[in-house]
C-alpha cells in the first residue's frame, strides 16, 4: 500500500463526509432535540427511551462513503445492501446526507429543523424503525433478520448487466447457514448478461455478548476460506481513519479495475470460464470512533459497543458529558453552517441524481416493471369431454405454459427451484433454456449453461434470497418446491409479507412489484414414498397469518384449474400467491370454460355432481386429492342410499371462505349462506390441517354444522390411497361421517358403517399382502 494514496483534498472531503454521517447516526439514536448543539446538551435533549445500534455503524457509514467516491470516479451504477441488522441509522444518514431522504419526505428538510425531525423520528413512536427498512430510500432489504443479503444481492444482479450491488456482510450474519450457502451463488452470475456483488465482510469482531467465528480465526485461514468459495478476496485493517482512507480508497480502486477486467474478457473478448470475482474484507473496530471506555470499561472495539454504548443519563450525569464529548469529536462546526445545512464543498461529495445508491431505480423496482407477455392459458387445455373424462399430470401441464412464458420473456423471467424442476414436471422449460450454471461441466450433464434461467440450487433459502431480489429490482419469478420443505423458508417469507404489508399501503412511493408466486407439489398426500419426514402442508397456515391484501392461497383440483391460477398469479403484483397442486397422473374434472368460470368465483357447487334442491348434506373440498376422495364418496352413498340429496361444493381459492371484510377474494354472508345453508351438515375434506378451516369460516353462520377432515399427522411408507386413510380422509371414513351427522341416515347408520369398516378392513389386508392399492381404488372412475 501507499501511504498517501488520496491527495490532501480527497480525503479531507471524505472524512468529513465519513464525520457528518457518523454524527447524524449517533443523533438518531440519542437527541430529540439541539441537533447542532448550539447549547450544552440537557436531559431534555436525549430520548427518554434509547434504541438502536450503533457498533455496526460506523464501519457501514465508511464503506457507504468509499462508494460514493468510487461512484463518481468510474461513474458507476450502484446501490447498497445493509445485512448487518440493524444498521439503519447509516442508510438513513446516508440518504439524507445526498438529499434522497428530503426528495422522498420533503417535511426532513436539509436544515436545523428537518435535522431535528430526522433524530427524532428513528426508533421512536409514529417514526420509523432501526433497520435499513422499506421506508428508507435505496434499501431492498430489511435487515431485521440475518442471513440473507448476498443471496437478495445476488438476485437483484441476475439479468441487470451494468449493476453494482455493494453488499454488506457482517460477521455476526456470516455465521447463520442461508449467509453461508449464498456464497456460492457466484457459480451462478454469467459476466457476459448480468450485473456484479461486490461482497464486502465487515468484521468488527462481535455480535452482541460474544466474539464472532471469523473475526477470530487466522488470516491465512480467513483468505483460504474465501479463496475456496471461489473469490479473489481483498484485506484492509485498521482504526486509524487517515491510514484508513487511503488504503479503503487504493484497493477499491484495484477491485472495480478487476470487475471491469472481467466484463471486457466476458463481453468483448468471450471468455467463458468461471470468473474469480474479488470480495473485501474490511476489518475496523466495534463502535469505531465512539467512546473508548464507558464506567471504565473498554466500549470500542467491544461487544459493549453492540447497540447503545450507554444509556442511564439519569442516574449518571456523567454519561451526558460523555455523550456532547462524543457527538463534538466529530466537528460539526466544520460540517454544517449555522442553519443546519451540510457545507456545499462537502456535499458536493456525493453522487448526482439516480446515481445516488438512495436514489439508484433498481431499488424501487416497482418503476422499472414491465408487464410479462403471457401465451394465451386457454391453448394448452386439457380435453376434458365430461366430468372426470380423462387422466393428466397437473403440473406437467402448466409446465408447457411456462415454457412458453420463459420463451417470450427472456430477459425478466426466471424459474427457481431447489433440484426439482424435472421432479415437479416443468421439465418442458429445458426445452426453451437450461439450468443456469458457472461451474464445471462434464460431456455428459444435460440442461446446464452460462446463459440459462432455471435457478436451481439445493437450499430452499437462497432460492427465496435470490427470487425476493429478483422481484424487489423490478423482475418477475416462480418457485416450485416440495410441499413439506417450503417450510424452510417460513422465516423469509414472513420478512417479505411484511415488507409487502408496509410497502403496499404506507409508502406511495415504492412502486408495486410482481407477485411472489410458490408451486407447492409433491405434496402430503403423494409422499406415500418418501414416509412421514415428508408430509407437512402446514406452510398454508403460516402463509394466512399475514395481511389479508398480500396472501392468496390456491387448491386448483385439475390441470385446467391450474393454468387459470397460473394465469392470474403471474399477472398479479404485491402479493405472495400460493398454489397447491400434485405432480401424479390425476381425473380431470373440468373442461377449460368451465375451469375459468369455478376459478373466477373461488369455490361454488359442482351442479353435475349435485343433486337438485336444498340438500341433506354439503360434500365440500378443497385440493386435488380431497377432491378425489370426495367425488368416491358420493357415487358410493349414491350406490348404498340413493335416497340422499348430496351438494357437492369445491374450493379453488381458499381466501373465499373468509367473510369480504377479511379477504378481498372473501365472499359475502349472503352468498356463503346460499352456498352453505342453515343446518344442513358440511363434511369437508381438506388438503391441510383440518382447524385452519375452521379458523377461516369462524365468523360464519351455522360453522356448528361444519366438519373438516385434514391431515393430522398421521403418516408412513406406503401406498397412496392408505395416506388418506390413515388421516381419515378416505371416501369409506367420508360415507360414515355423512351417515353420522344426517338424521335421515339412522335407520341406514349401522348397516353403512359396518360395510365401510369391512371395506377398511380389506383395503389394509389387501396393501400389507400386495404392496399397492385394490384394483377398485386404481381404477375408480367417476360414472
Amino acid at each position: 500500500m501507499q501511504k498517501h494514496y488520496l491527495d490532501a483534498h480527497e480525503l479531507a472531503q471524505l472524512d468529513a463526509y465519513w464525520r457528518a454521517s457518523n454524527y447524524i447516526s449517533v443523533g438518531q439514536i440519542y437527541l430529540l432535540d439541539n441537533p447542532l448543539l448550539k447549547k450544552s446538551l440537557s436531559l431534555h435533549d436525549v430520548k427518554p427511551r434509547l434504541l438502536g445500534h450503533w457498533g455496526t455503524t460506523p464501519g457501514l457509514n465508511f464503506i457507504y462513503t468509499h462508494m460514493n467516491r468510487l461512484i463518481n470516479h468510474d461513474d458507476l451504477n450502484m446501490f447498497f445492501i445493509a445485512g448487518p441488522g440493524h444498521g439503519g441509522p447509516s442508510v438513513v444518514a446516508q440518504t439524507y446526507l445526498e438529499g434522497v431522504y428530503s426528495e422522498v419526505y420533503p417535511k426532513i428538510t436539509q436544515d436545523e429543523v428537518g435535522l431535528q425531525m430526522l433524530f427524532k423520528q428513528f426508533s421512536f413512536p409514529g417514526g420509523i424503525p432501526s433497520h435499513a427498512a422499506p421506508q428508507t430510500p435505496g434499501s431492498i432489504h430489511e435487515g431485521g433478520e440475518l442471513g440473507y443479503a448476498l443471496s437478495h444481492a445476488y438476485g437483484a444482479v441476475f439479468d441487470n448487466k451494468d449493476v453494482i450491488a455493494c453488499c454488506v456482510v457482517g460477521d455476526g450474519e456470516a455465521e447463520t447457514g442461508p449467509l453461508a450457502t449464498s456464497w456460492h451463488s457466484n457459480k451462478f452470475l454469467n459476466p457476459k448478461t448480468d450485473g456484479v456483488v461486490l461482497p464486502i465482510l465487515h468484521l468488527n469482531g462481535y455480535k452482541i455478548a460474544s466474539p464472532t467465528i471469523l473475526s477470530r480465526i487466522s488470516h491465512e485461514e480467513l483468505e483460504a476460506l474465501f479463496r475456496g468459495y471461489g473469490y479473489e478476496p481483498f484485506f484492509v485493517e485498521g482504526d486509524e481513519p487517515e491510514a484508513m482512507h487511503s488504503k479503503m480508497a487504493e484497493v477499491l480502486d484495484v477491485i472495480v479495475k478487476r470487475i471491469q477486467t472481467i466484463w471486457h474478457e466476458a463481453r468483448v473478448l468471450n471468455k467463458e470460464e468461471r470468473p474469480r470475482w474479488p470480495m473485501l474484507i474490511l476489518r475496523t473496530p466495534k463502535g469505531w470512533s465512539g467512546p473508548k471506555e464507558v464506567d471504565g470499561l473498554k466500549s470500542e472495539g467491544h461487544c459493549r459497543s453492540h447497540q447503545v454504548p450507554f444509556a442511564t443519563f439519569g442516574s449518571s450525569p456523567e454519561h451526558l458529558t460523555l455523550l456532547e464529548r462524543w457527538l463534538k469529536s466529530y466537528k460539526p462546526e466544520e460540517l454544517f453552517d449555522e442553519k443546519g445545512r451540510l457545507f456545499s464543498h462537502i456535499a458536493s461529495f456525493a453522487p448526482k441524481g439516480e446515481k445516488r445508491m438512495g436514489a439508484n431505480p433498481h431499488t424501487n423496482g416497482g418503476a422499472l416493471l414491465k408487464p410479462l407477455v403471457l401465451p394465451d392459458f386457454k391453448a394448452y387445455a386439457v380435453d376434458v369431454p365430461s366430468p372426470a373424462g380423462g387422466l393428466a399430470e397437473s403440473t406437467r401441464v402448466l409446465g408447457n405454459y411456462l415454457r412458453d412464458v420463459m420463451a417470450q420473456n427472456r430477459q425478466n423471467f426466471r424459474v427457481f427451484g431447489p433440484d426439482e424442476t424435472a421432479s415437479n414436471r416443468l421439465n418442458a422449460l429445458f426445452e426453451v433454456t437450461n439450468r443456469t450454471w458457472m461451474a464445471q461441466k462434464d460431456s455428459f450433464d444435460e440442461h446446464l449453461s452460462a446463459d440459462g434461467r432455471v435457478m436451481e440450487i439445493l437450499s430452499e433459502h437462497t432460492c427465496q434470497g435470490w427470487l425476493e431480489g429478483y422481484l424487489l429490482t423490478g423482475r418477475h419469478g416462480f418457485f416450485s418446491c416440495y410441499e413439506a420443505f417450503i417450510h424452510i423458508v417460513d422465516s423469509m417469507f414472513n420478512q417479505h409479507a411484511k415488507w409487502l404489508k408496509v410497502t403496499s399501503r404506507e409508502i406511495p412511493w415504492r412502486k408495486p412489484i410482481a407477485s411472489l408466486n410458490y408451486l407447492l407439489t409433491s405434496h402430503v398426500w403423494r409422499q406415500d414414498h418418501n414416509g412421514f419426514s415428508h408430509q407437512d402442508p402446514g406452510f398454508i397456515d403460516v402463509v394466512v397469518n399475514k395481511k389479508a391484501h398480500i396472501i392468496n392461497v390456491y387448491f386448483p383440483p385439475d390441470a385446467n384449474t391450474l393454468l387459470w391460477v397460473g394465469d392470474w398469479c403471474l399477472k398479479s403484483k404485491n402479493s405472495i400467491n400460493v398454489i397447491v397442486a400434485g405432480k401424479q397422473p390425476e381425473v380431470q374434472w373440468l373442461s377449460m370454460p368451465d375451469a375459468i368460470a369455478h376459478c373466477e368465483q373461488g369455490m361454488g357447487i359442482w351442479e353435475w355432481a349435485s343433486d337438485r334442491g336444498e340438500p341433506d348434506v354439503i360434500l365440500a373440498c378443497c385440493g386435488d386429492v380431497p377432491t378425489l376422495e370426495t367425488l368416491a364418496a358420493v357415487r358410493l352413498l349414491r350406490e348404498l342410499v340413493p335416497s340422499v340429496k348430496i351438494r357437492v361444493v369445491n374450493v379453488v381459492d381458499l381466501m373465499a371462505l373468509q367473510p369480504h371484510s377479511e379477504h378481498p377474494h372473501g365472499w359475502s354472508d349472503e352468498a356463503y349462506n346460499a352456498l352453505f345453508p342453515k343446518d344442513v351438515p358440511t363434511i369437508f375434506a381438506y388438503h391441510g390441517y383440518p382447524w385452519l378451516i375452521h379458523r377461516l369460516a369462524y365468523k360464519r353462520a351455522h360453522h356448528e354444522h361444519l366438519h373438516v377432515r385434514g391431515y393430522k399427522e398421521e403418516g408412513t411408507t406406503t401406498t397412496p390411497f392408505d395416506m388418506v386413510v390413515l388421516n381419515d380422509t378416505d371416501r369409506f371414513h367420508l360415507v360414515m361421517d355423512v351417515m353420522h351427522r344426517v338424521s335421515k341416515m339412522k335407520p341406514y347408520e349401522e348397516e353403512i358403517c359396518q360395510k365401510m369398516t369391512e371395506k377398511l378392513a380389506e383395503h389394509k389386508a389387501y396393501i400389507e399382502r400386495y404392496g399397492i392399492d385394490m384394483p377398485e381404488i386404481l381404477e375408480w372412475r367417476w360414472k
